[in-house]
């Protein structure tokens, strides 16, 4: 449902507009729409999300959140000690628009987080979204095997930027932080039959970017620069400098799982 809506600031690359008479904060940013083409958001995000803060103070840590449905991520908090609790956002990824990838991958990241949070009163919510950086455009998840085809033909022996948005929300103080993780890819030169095989695996179609390095895509990947877990959809160094910024140490979430 829409509500009559007002501009009330202009944030970074997002006109933000509050909704008259209703509990939500709709948010737009802007770069370009669709998967395959320069993506776009559109989400909304509970009034107090981004506005609440508080003095630093006792953090439940014994709820982790994971506000996506990654199996990657999970499985990479799973295999570092922790036991999240996954709550899916439901927040329509090509529906925001930003200026830039980063700042977009930011947004989705935020956005999750805070849907998540609103409904909880403790715990820790991790929100992250990826893109993959080609020549200034983010590019998301195929939308046909087609794309997917093109896109790899496109890749290959080139170079771009996965980056993933991490965000990190004290549900029950409200505090947030958020940063955004690079690493540099590598594509190799998969022939045009290489290609087709990969899409048909169906692997392409459901990650950021049409790849992943944990499996087929694996093989058409000659390497990269920076964080191997970043390319999978979770830094686990960066997600350490977030929670250390909200005063809560790895060991502590170890010894609370």
């Amino acid at each position: 449902m829409w509500f009559p809506v007002r501009v009330v600031s202009v944030w970074k690359a997002r006109v933000v507009l509050r909704t008259c008479g209703s509990p939500y904060v709709w948010f737009s940013v802007w770069e370009g729409a669709g998967r395959g083409s320069p993506r776009g958001v559109r989400g909304r995000l509970p009034r107090e999300a981004g506005e609440r803060r508080t003095a630093l103070g006792s953090i439940d840590v014994t709820q982790i959140v994971l506000a996506s449905a990654s199996p990657a991520r999970f499985a990479l908090l799973r295999s570092a000690g922790l036991d999240p609790k996954v709550i899916v956002s439901g927040v329509d990824e090509d529906a925001v628009i930003a200026d830039t990838p980063s700042d977009l991958c930011l947004a989705l990241a935020r956005a999750k987080a805070a849907v998540v949070a609103r409904d909880l009163t403790s715990g820790l919510v991790i929100g992250c979204d990826s893109v993959l950086e080609l020549d200034g455009r983010a590019y998301g998840k195929p939308s046909s095997a087609e794309e997917a085809v093109s896109r790899w033909q496109s890749m290959r022996g080139r170079e771009g930027r996965l980056l993933t948005g991490h965000c990190v929300i004290d549900a029950a103080g409200g505090r947030e932080v958020a940063e955004v993780g690079a690493t540099v890819v590598r594509f190799g030169t998969p022939t045009d039959a290489e290609i087709a095989a990969y899409v048909a695996t169906g692997e392409p179609l459901r990650v950021a970017g049409a790849f992943t390095l944990d499996g087929p895509g694996g093989w058409f990947v000659d390497g990269i620069e920076g964080d191997h877990g970043n390319v999978l959809g979770i830094s686990l160094p960066l997600l350490r400098r977030l929670f250390a910024a909200l005063g809560v140490s790895v060991p502590t979430l170890w010894q609370s799982v």
